[in-house]
């Protein structure tokens, strides 16, 4: 089991006091030592990410990651490897051009499906792939109806283009695995370029909240005993994660299987079924 958070906010230096304040809602995984993680973020205009692919024998902590990181659009990944190692080419989230993904989830029988996938791409994204991971491979896919419908590199958002490249895309894993007889995939991903942020759940549970204000925010060092500073008031955020339990924490939603959670630049909320 891995964990996959989406964060969009309206301000870009209250990441780690929001993480903390989820803290109850998206606790990592119990065996969090035998984990890799990585964290995908915008800031000043590029596209970043940091990322651990190995276990250093240390308890997982939010906050940890996302030391230093000033974003208002953030994907977290923690991984517990199905398909490829641990190693960076295998840890989300992955990237291309100004799109980000992260994947919860497992394509069953993804080897018996690798060659068809990746011809199904044109040559520049069969390239851009780095690692082995089913993960990676679906990313690349969608890319590929991104660029079909003229939208892998424009400014200009469509939704309805997006769920139209993430409905294609499923539809051709669903095919693909129907030909060489695997069970149903497990599609729960965030995917952002920075404007807009789209979370699928299918097969896992996935949920969501919208903040306004922080109540039990980081201050100096991890201390939440004082009273929240006064710009905490002014932050709003919207948060989704991926694979907790069956039944939304307490102020949080559940997404509907099937359905995809679109988070606006402005972070209005809306959920569309694929």
């Amino acid at each position: 089991m891995g964990r996959l958070i989406g964060y969009m906010a309206n301000r870009a230096d209250r990441l780690r006091d929001a993480l903390h304040q989820e803290r109850a809602a998206i606790a990592p995984p119990r065996d969090t030592r035998s984990v890799g993680w990585g964290i995908g973020f915008y800031q000043g205009g590029e596209v970043l990410h940091k990322k651990r692919p190995h276990a250093d024998g240390k308890n997982l902590e939010w906050e940890e990651i996302a030391t230093d990181v000033r974003s208002d659009c953030v994907v977290i990944h923690v991984r517990q490897a199905t398909v490829g190692d641990f190693r960076a080419e295998n840890t989300h989230p992955f990237r291309m051009r100004s799109w980000l993904f992260a994947h919860n989830g497992t394509i069953d029988r993804f080897d018996a499906m690798r060659e068809r996938l990746v011809q199904s791409m044109p040559d520049f994204l069969q390239r851009n792939i780095r690692g082995e991971t089913d993960s990676e491979h679906f990313f690349h896919a969608l890319a590929a109806f991104l660029h079909d419908a003229g939208h892998l590199d424009s400014p200009d958002d469509d939704d309805k283009a997006v769920l139209s490249a993430i409905n294609s895309t499923v539809t051709l894993i669903d095919r693909l695995g129907d030909e060489v007889g695997a069970r149903p995939a497990t599609l729960n991903f965030v995917l952002t370029n920075g404007r807009r942020m789209y979370a699928l759940r299918r097969g896992k549970p996935l949920a969501w909240v919208e903040r306004h204000g922080l109540h039990d925010p980081i201050n100096g060092a991890g201390q939440s005993n004082r009273p929240p500073p006064a710009p905490s008031s002014a932050l709003r955020y919207v948060m989704v994660a991926s694979d907790g339990a069956e039944t939304a924490p307490q102020g949080w939603s559940m997404v509907a299987d099937d359905s995809v959670l679109i988070v606006q630049r402005d972070l209005s909320v809306s959920s569309h079924v694929i």
